[in-house]
């Protein structure tokens, strides 16, 4: 199943309920689109274990604000409803998935 493309209630109400994996992205961003289908293979392997999705920061401004997201992509881990990891830039599927060892 490919990564949830989260609306701002959606993304709160996750990042409070469990620990999460975001891709803050926007459709234009041509590193976003090169790592869109390595954060899709990550919500498959870590479908039952971990949310793994999006926010469009172009759809919600806000978030993005909050979160201090200056470049995309940015993505950033939540674990008790805190950012506990934060990448930015292209990265490798085997990074992204090792520090999701520290969200179980």
């Amino acid at each position: 199943m490919p990564a949830i493309h989260f609306s701002a209630e959606e993304f709160n109400k996750t990042i409070s309920e469990s620990p999460a994996i975001v891709d803050f992205w926007a459709t234009w961003c041509g590193p976003c689109k090169m790592l869109g289908p390595v954060i899709d293979q990550i919500a498959e392997e870590l479908e039952d274990k971990i949310p793994v999705g999006k926010i469009d920061v172009d759809e919600c401004r806000e978030l993005a604000m909050e979160y201090g997201v200056m470049s995309i992509p940015t993505v950033i881990y939540f674990k008790n409803g805190l950012e506990v990891k934060r990448f930015v830039g292209v990265q490798t599927k085997e990074k992204l998935l090792e520090a999701a060892k520290e969200l179980e």
